[in-house]
């Protein structure tokens, strides 16, 4: 929800108001409105006080990986033998995403063209796979079956181009991160377990 506040420019004895029009009171200019969230026109509510001889409230949980998703290496990146598909040598980790109806899709950055990208996919997964846009570059790897009823995505790989003339490439998430942009970026949605 969003409040409007607006303002209106205080007339001055006197004095001509800049990028106002030389005919009019000032009070007649146009307002100007401004959208703020909500949350910043109304008073934050104070959290009560806790009553003597109470317990403090316990710290919630730390949340819990999804059920039956397969384990990562310890520092959460995913391994090929999770995917269940070949991951790009030397490309890095950037984060993965819920795809919804229980998939999730995995991005990696890597500084290899897209160009080198598409023939090691080729090659890996013994396809061609299919150019879907020509700009920017983006080549689509279907592994396996689509199934609507069950499945958000189709299980695969895509690959996009992020380096052209107009960009310098997809930016590194990671503070001080190398290469600070990725040239291209890949997409894998894991095959579902069997059943799905």
């Amino acid at each position: 929800m969003l409040a409007v506040l607006v303002l209106e420019p205080l007339p001055v004895p006197g004095r001509q108001l800049v990028g106002a029009p030389q005919s009019g009171p000032a009070h007649q200019q146009a307002a100007l409105a401004i959208e703020l969230p909500l949350a910043v026109v109304q008073a934050p509510v104070p959290k009560p006080f806790p009553r003597p001889g109470s317990q403090p409230p316990s710290k919630p949980a730390p949340p819990q990986p999804a059920t039956g998703s397969k384990p990562a290496q310890t520092d959460g990146t995913p391994t090929e033998a999770t995917l269940g598909m070949p991951v790009y040598p030397g490309a890095q980790f950037i984060g993965s995403f819920d795809a919804g109806r229980g998939q999730r899709f995995y991005i990696f950055g890597t500084a290899a063209t897209f160009v080198d990208l598409v023939t090691y996919y080729r090659s890996a997964l013994r396809q061609k796979g299919e150019l879907v846009f020509d700009v920017p570059a983006t080549h689509e790897f279907d592994v396996g079956k689509f199934n609507e009823d069950t499945m958000a995505f189709p299980p695969g790989v895509t690959i996009k181009d992020f380096q052209s003339d107009v960009s310098e490439g997809y930016p590194n998430p990671k503070a001080g991160g190398q290469p600070a942009r990725f040239k291209s970026i890949i997409q894998i949605v894991p095959v579902p377990p069997p059943g799905r």
